[in-house]
Order: structure tokens, then sequence, then C-alpha cells
């Protein structure tokens, strides 16, 4: 079975009731060896220090108490902390569902602790097939693509096939738009999921946590016809058996945020989201965070041996109250779609059969050649003019280029 007793019992009382978190973020650590252009987490949190692995085992503790179902340990770089798999054990051996984040840096032998661990869920970033572009994305470091792809090709040998749940974190910005369903293909294709999210812009004086400041990665109105056509696409793609994992729900709202209006995933719930109910989110040194853009002014440490009670009498919703009321809203993925799903039975039936362990079958293992190498076919099938709307991007080569360049210097470094 993919999720242990206590995730399942712990999930269905969520659904239903709606008083323990079904899910937890929680930010191992701020140091990250990218600087990607979508994020600013590794500023955010870098005033905090990392939580000790006692601390984090009394987190594990205190988000069993409370009936979590699922935490996602996440950074950063999550695989940077050189106690990853202990961590990963501390949840796994109370039978929380640990989702493992990864930008390709873990290496096998990290992979492999985790695994042995009990991890079976991870997601790494993947924005472009394109290495030159991905690269860019990723704060301009070479051969990120590359080792993203490495990664891929790891957890396609050392996960488990059986129950066992793989995806990519797609950020979609002007830069990739017109990419999104070769991902979605390339996804299929390796026995991956993909999930979408639109990328977030803040400015300085707003006080969003997660949000980059790099306007060159917000949409303007020239492109929002692209938008739809590509927002369309993958739609019918999840129709025809693709893997994509969002929600019509999501996908649809997706492209609400985009253009500038308001998100709609919340109206079942007066307009606000499920924080801390059914999410919240943690900070590397074990504070609560009410999710990724809002940072609590008081401090409640989850790791605290009160925090359940805190939970339980109103403490902790009376601290998140006000964020949630008043928060314009958000599209990062995990928290609305847990909302989607607690509030709508119709998503809730197709995410469960996503995790029946039954509806994807994967060609597993894969060797770094092979992934490449489908990664080419889909893009050279399916080709896209990917500078529409990216004059940053015109003095860059082209796919096939770049493509060539990478491995030529892959057989050159492994020489």
């Amino acid at each position: 079975m993919f999720f242990s007793a206590h995730a399942m019992r712990s999930l269905i009382k969520g659904v239903v009731f709606k008083r323990n978190p079904l899910y937890v973020q929680f930010y191992v650590t701020a140091r990250c060896n990218l600087t990607c252009k979508q994020c600013n987490i590794i500023y955010a949190n870098a005033d905090v220090r990392e939580a000790s692995l006692e601390e984090v085992d009394r987190i594990a503790a205190n988000l069993k108490a409370i009936g979590t179902a699922i935490v996602l340990l996440t950074g950063g770089e999550p695989f940077i902390r050189r106690d990853i798999a202990e961590i990963v054990g501390s949840f796994e051996r109370r039978g929380i569902h640990v989702r493992t984040q990864t930008n390709g840096l873990a290496t096998r032998e990290q992979l492999a602790g985790a695994v042995k661990a009990g991890a079976r869920d991870i997601s790494i970033s993947l924005d472009s097939l394109s290495p030159s572009k991905q690269d860019f994305l990723n704060g301009s470091y070479n051969r990120s693509w590359m080792k993203a792809l490495e990664t891929i090709a790891l957890v396609s040998e050392i996960f488990p096939p059986k129950h066992s749940f793989a995806s990519f974190g797609t950020v979609l910005s002007p830069h990739n738009i017109g990419e999104i369903p070769n991902i979605i293909r390339f996804a299929s294709a390796i026995g991956w999921y993909v999930s979408l999210v639109p990328a977030h812009i803040s400015r300085p004086s707003q006080l969003f946590n997660f949000r980059s400041f790099d306007r060159e990665m917000e949409f303007h109105s020239e492109l929002f016809t692209l938008v739809d056509k590509v927002l369309e696409e993958c739609r019918q793609l999840k129709r025809d058996g693709f893997t994509l994992y969002d929600s019509e729900e999501y996908i649809r709202n997706i492209g609400l945020f985009i253009k500038g209006r308001p998100v709609q995933w919340r109206r079942r719930n007066n307009g606000m989201c499920d924080s801390p109910s059914l999410y919240f989110a943690i900070r590397p040194n074990g504070d609560l965070k009410v999710c990724c853009d809002h940072i609590l002014r008081k401090s409640i440490p989850v790791w605290h041996d009160d925090f359940p009670k805190w939970f339980r009498d109103g403490t902790v919703h009376e601290a998140v109250h006000p964020y949630v009321r008043d928060c314009p809203g958000c599209m990062y993925g995990s928290f609305p779609e847990i909302s989607i799903s607690a509030h709508y039975p119709l998503e809730l039936l197709k995410r469960g059969r996503v995790f029946s362990g039954t509806s994807l079958k994967k060609p597993w293992p894969l060797t770094v050649d092979q992934v490449v190498a489908i990664a080419e076919r889909v893009a050279a099938e399916h080709p896209v003019d990917d500078r529409v709307g990216q004059p940053y991007l015109q003095d860059l080569p082209s796919h096939r280029e770049a493509t060539i360049a990478y491995r030529e210097a892959a057989v050159a470094e492994r020489r």
C-alpha cells in the first residue's frame, strides 16, 4: 500500500472533518546550490537556524499527534542536509508519508539512504527540455539541466517501480510557457507526473515570503492568448491519459492567477484557504508558517511539547486567521490542491486513482542516456517556438544546438 495505515486514517478524517492537517511543508534548510529566478525562499528563510535532529524528531511526533498525513521535505535544497535520511526516517517511523524534493543535487548515496529510511515519493524541479533555458532559469548555472536528468535516471534505478511516486515540479513563466505540454509528454514517457505552478511575482515592499522579485518572470497581456492555448492543451493531454497531476479546477485557476484575476479555488471555504486546519508550513528552525507566503509575527515552534495542545485549543488557528482572512490567494500547487481535494468530491476520487498504485506503468530503470534521448525525441516530435515572448533569451542557442553541446560535454566528462 502506498500510504501507511496512519496516513490513510488521517487523510480520511481530514477530508471528512477538515480539522487535521493532511499536508505540511517543512523547509528543512534555506541553503541551496541554485538561485532560481522564480524562488525567493533561500533569502526569506536565511535568517533562521536549522532544526536539530532531536527537534525534527519532536516535530514528527507532534505532527503525528495532530493527525498529519503527508509531509514535504523541501528547502532550499533539502539534500544539502547530510542527515536527510535520518529526517525522512523520523516521519516515516510514525506513519507520516514523506515526499522529498530536489533540484537534482541529490547523490546516489543520499537517494538510496532516503529510500532505505522509507521514502517512496520524490519531486524534481524541471522547467524546460532545453538545457540552456533550464540553466538560465536556475540562475545561469552550467549543467544544472543535465544534473537533473542524471538524478531522474538515479531515481528510476533506486526507487521501487511499484508503490512509488515521482513527479516534476514545473514553474510556468514567460520563458517556458510553450514547452509545458512537452514536459508533460516527457514525464509520461518515463513514468513520472507533472505538477504545475505559475510563477509568483512580488515587490520588495510586499510581505510575501516566497515570491520572486524578478520581473522577467511576470506574464504580460500579450501572452494571455498563448497561456489559454497551452492550458487547454494541458487539459486535453490529461483527458488523453498523460500524467498531469493537477486537477481541472486547479488548471482553470492557473489561468485566472496569471491574468491577475481573483482565484476561485477557495470559494467553498468562504474565500479563504484551509491553513492551518488542512495544511501549513514549517520554517527551517521549526517555527510554524501559515503557508509559502506568510510568516507569523510570533514564534510557534512545532517542536515544542505543547504544540499539539496549541493546535487543538485554537491558539494556532487564532494566530493564523488574520493572514488567511486577508490574503488575496496563491497558486502554490499542493496547498490549493489539498483544498480542492477536500471540497470537491470528484477531484478527490480522481486523486485517489493516481495513488492507487495501478494507474501508471513505469519503464524503470532508465539510464541517463535513455532519459536524454527521450527528452530529445519529445522535443523533435513536437517542436515549439521556445522564444515566444522571451526577448531575454534571443542570444541563446537553439534547443538542438544546446543539447548537442551538453551531450558532448557529458561524454568528455565521463572520459
